[in-house]
């Protein structure tokens, strides 16, 4: 497959990395509408663990059937679908080699008890992926958790086995747990330290979720407010994760969250590009409207990163 300047440059940061990682990381950033400009859009459909089938898919039954989304992510141009194990397994074989894939291998469900840490389990292996093609494996850690230290030996040793068989890594660093309040889930500070902790552990793509202006950790603030660090808008939030990406060295995409208006998405995707972030990782606030106004919606958003709107 070919590669543009722009994606050589990119794929350049990752010195110390196979080939077949590269070569995967290639693939994703090539693919689709955005293919070769940088930035991508990423299709996640792992909600159903966490959040159960009809909090995901009742508000548009057709995504019941994982070949929906498989086909969404397909026509829609989009760099790669991730999911678990059971909705990539469902269309493997259908959609092989149309788009790359992401095997989601950990997972938090809601049925545990409010007393249990916030954990994920282990749901599949990079035996998985490698059977079924996969560019890359994802999995999430939980900073701010009394788990969290568990869930980085996990991440290590699996990002470990899959860069040995040439397969990418892609952690989503979600802060959550005992050591931080609500609204420190989303803090600037504590959303910067979750994108450098996913790259110190080796992320070869980092997702974390857009940010507030909220400051969480004293000695943080101090910081922030001595530097005069700027995080008055999203666009500036968003250019401090990329800093702490090893100064963008990594990439890093923004998940879309709960589903909401049409221009809230928008606004989001133009300060993720304005603040120099590779992309979006958008589930629900595609998959949970009509397939027709999706289609619409991914395609606004393939114009808003290649700066048309």
């Amino acid at each position: 497959m070919k590669s543009t300047r722009i994606v050589q440059k990119i794929l350049a940061n990752y010195e110390g990395e196979t080939p077949g990682v590269k070569a995967k990381l290639n693939h994703m950033l090539m693919t689709g509408k955005l293919g070769g400009t940088g930035k991508m859009i990423i299709l996640p459909v792992d909600q159903g663990f966490e959040h159960g089938p009809a909090r995901s898919f009742a508000p548009n039954p057709p995504a019941y059937d994982p070949h929906y989304h498989y086909q969404l992510a397909i026509d829609a141009g989009l760099n790669a679908y991730a999911a678990p194990l059971g909705p990539l397994e469902a269309g493997a074989d259908t959609f092989a080699g149309q788009i790359p894939t992401i095997l989601k291998v950990n997972s938090a469900n809601s049925l545990m008890s409010p007393t249990a840490g916030k954990n994920q389990a282990v749901t599949a292996s990079v035996e998985d992926a490698l059977r079924l093609g996969c560019a890359a494996i994802g999995f999430t850690i939980y900073p701010g958790s009394d788990m969290a230290i568990d869930m980085m030996e996990e991440i290590v040793e699996m990002r470990r086995e899959a860069a040995a068989c040439g397969i990418a890594t892609v952690i989503w660093s979600y802060p959550r747990g005992e050591a931080i309040s609500k609204d420190g889930e989303t803090a600037i500070d504590i959303a910067a330290y979750a994108a450098h902790m996913a790259a110190l552990l080796g992320a070869h793509v980092i997702k974390v979720k857009l940010s507030t202006d909220h400051l969480e950790l004293p000695e943080a603030k101090k910081v922030y407010e001595a530097e005069k660090i700027d995080i008055s808008t999203q666009a500036a939030r968003v250019a401090d994760c990329v800093r702490a990406s090893l100064n963008g060295r990594r990439l890093i995409v923004f998940s879309g969250g709960s589903k909401k208006g049409a221009d809230s998405v928008y606004d989001d995707a133009r300060a993720i590009r304005d603040g120099g972030g590779n992309g979006s990782i958008i589930g629900r606030n595609v998959f949970q409207r009509d397939r027709t106004e999706a289609l619409d919606m991914l395609g606004k958003l393939v114009d808003i990163y290649k700066g048309r709107s």
